[in-house]
């Protein structure tokens, strides 16, 4: 695959790229330099009718082959991925801006998810009773869906289509991506590699586009379920308009991550990991934590840390190996996140680092124009604040003081957001205490952003999650699949005679 700068990003269907029948284009930009690289061709309507007939034509042989068949294809793709992830991780820093070890982890982190599902064949094994009644034996086994989707944000475009297609395509199912238009050039990356290591054409097909495709993919009669993830309004639109149309929905929402920092911890960990956890990736990671809850008098003793951390943060263009932190996505995005600085200004937190006057060309060469801001942190948010109650998806750090454990619990446990929260203690009996008693989905443990394994799955509660099964892991398999229960006797076993009551065990 060629990739370079002014080549059209557009769609990829029935096992080529194409570009479709949409008229309509989005710049895409290298965030460093402000600096338009390549043009995508949004799909519309028709392009998702073809994916759709492109998948559904595709999924009865492909459901047909045997699981093994279907994991040696992954095998394949697995290769090819190892063999090329240092392509993809620059085509993220290119398109996101993202720093490019960060990328290379974020590809890492997707690789994970395809050895996961080179083990379908273990994964899709049911269960036998023998003689459950007289001459009767059960046994449930797991069938795929059909076409499904995925809708996956820009801050992931390698790692969150990962955490859907490969368990979909390998349970059985055939896939339409339909990635964020501000970063699509790795989905058509992916789409050749998978042609490559054999996967036959309408298996995994791509749509580029916005709203126009995402609501044809959520009321098309052959999509059987739709993957999500993104904000919490646009999370609840995708579920309440999925379910109404029949489709089985899985969509992760917003987050408000908050890390408890308890009196006895480690100081210079902490600060580590609130840096580290606070501004990786420009804080565009639904796992960032942005709020540090400082107990007791701890707060006197990370603050000035953390202060001079973050005024010394290395933000450089992301091929800078040096890089600590990239530049935000989009400027529409960089001047969304400036609004909430001012917000808190204007709602009575303590500014203590101003991100907003960071010199992008600082950054290096030619990122002058870039959208840069640096790490910005706060002191004293209190929950009534607006920076406190929503996501605000950028370098944003904001510092909260409670008295003591128990108002810290409440304080996340009242938050509408309950996706990932973290505790850094060297207390036992906290850390157990912590684990037990806080409503949200992932918790880590003096681990700041504790983003679970391939084989564990990856979910928030309260409005960070609408639907019932996380993403990935064995929850993701049984999302991607829909269970069968087969009773089976025969002949000779049958009592002579109609049987007019309910049956049971006998």
């Amino acid at each position: 695959m060629s990739y370079t700068d002014n080549t059209e990003v557009a769609q990829y269907i029935q096992g080529q790229r194409s570009t479709g029948t949409g008229t309509r284009t989005q710049p895409v930009y290298n965030p460093a330099t402000g600096a338009v690289a390549r043009q995508v061709r949004l799909g519309n309507v028709q392009d998702v009718d073809a994916a759709v007939a492109s998948a559904k034509a595709a999924f009865p042989k492909w459901s047909d082959t045997p699981p093994i068949r279907r994991a040696r294809v992954m095998f394949k793709f697995l290769e090819l991925l190892n063999l090329r992830k240092d392509e993809l991780a620059h085509m993220i820093t290119a398109e996101h801006g993202k720093v490019f070890t960060d990328a290379q982890g974020e590809v890492a982190r997707g690789i994970d998810i395809v050895e996961f599902s080179c083990g379908i064949p273990q994964l899709l094994k049911g269960d036998f009773t023998d003689q459950v009644s007289t001459g009767i034996d059960n046994w449930t086994l797991r069938q795929p869906l059909g076409v499904v989707a995925g809708i996956t944000p820009f801050n992931f475009p390698v790692m969150v289509p990962m955490w859907m297609f490969p368990v979909a395509i390998a349970a059985g199912n055939t896939f339409i991506l339909k990635p964020s238009p501000t970063d699509p050039s790795p989905s058509l990356f992916i789409a050749d590699l998978l042609k490559q290591a054999g996967l036959p054409d309408g298996v995994f097909n791509v749509v580029q586009g916005d709203k126009e495709a995402v609501d044809a993919l959520l009321v098309h009669p052959d999509v059987k379920a739709v993957s999500f993830v993104g904000s919490t309004p646009i999370a609840n639109y995708i579920y309440e308009t999925g379910a109404h149309h029949g489709k089985r929905v899985q969509a992760l929402g917003g987050a408000k991550n908050h890390m408890v920092v308890m009196p006895d911890a480690d100081v210079d960990q902490v600060v580590d990991a609130l840096i580290g956890a606070g501004y990786g990736s420009a804080g565009e990671r639904c796992m960032a934590i942005s709020v540090a809850v400082l107990v007791g008098d701890v707060a006197d003793k990370v603050i000035p840390k953390l202060l001079e951390r973050t005024k010394t943060l290395k933000v450089l263009n992301g091929t800078n190996l040096a890089a600590e932190m990239g530049p935000i996505v989009t400027a529409a995005a960089h001047a969304r996140i400036s609004g909430y600085i001012e917000q808190g200004i204007k709602e009575g937190a303590t500014l203590l680092a101003d991100g907003r006057g960071f010199d992008g060309a600082k950054a290096g060469d030619g990122c002058g124009e870039g959208f840069w801001l640096g790490g910005t942190l706060f002191d004293n948010v209190t929950p009534d604040m607006k920076i406190y109650k929503e996501e605000i998806f950028g370098p944003v750090l904001g510092c909260m003081r409670v008295p003591d454990f128990g108002t810290a619990v409440q304080l996340i446990n009242d938050h509408e957001f309950g996706n990932g929260v973290a505790c850094f203690t060297r207390d036992g009996n906290v850390a157990r205490e912590f684990a037990r008693r806080i409503q949200v989905g992932m918790v880590g443990i003096n681990v700041p952003i504790p983003v679970p394994m391939a084989w564990h799955g990856f979910g928030g509660w309260k409005k960070s999650l609408f639907g019932d099964m996380h993403a990935y892991g064995e929850e993701g398999v049984r999302f991607y699949t829909k269970q069968k229960s087969i009773m089976q006797r025969w002949p000779e076993s049958i009592a002579k005679g109609a049987e007019f009551v309910m049956p049971t065990a006998k």
